[in-house]
């Protein structure tokens, strides 16, 4: 599982990213979203964010993606209910 966060500025190319996430995985909060794929789809986003969306990011704009070990995903506490919680997620392969 890997968890991908971002901050950026600029409204259209949030909304582009969020869209383009949304593909791939749930959101938990706003901006952050838990893709639960293999390691070839965490390729595929990293190349997309690399040749499409980093040359509209601004110094003010991060994305961060974070992995998270098998074992380490049964640790994982949670409390409230994601916004998006459950919703039917599409894969594209």
């Amino acid at each position: 599982m890997f968890i991908v966060s971002y901050d950026i500025e600029n409204d259209k190319t949030r909304t582009r990213f969020s869209k383009f996430l949304k593909q791939y995985g749930r959101r938990l909060q706003y901006s952050v979203f838990e893709i639960k794929n293999s390691q070839r789809i965490l390729e595929n986003i990293k190349s997309e964010i690399k040749c499409r969306y980093k040359k509209a990011f601004t110094n003010n704009d991060s994305v961060i993606i974070y992995g998270i070990c098998e074992g380490c995903e049964k640790k994982i506490i949670r409390y409230g209910h994601p916004v998006q919680e459950e919703q039917s997620v599409v894969f594209f392969g």
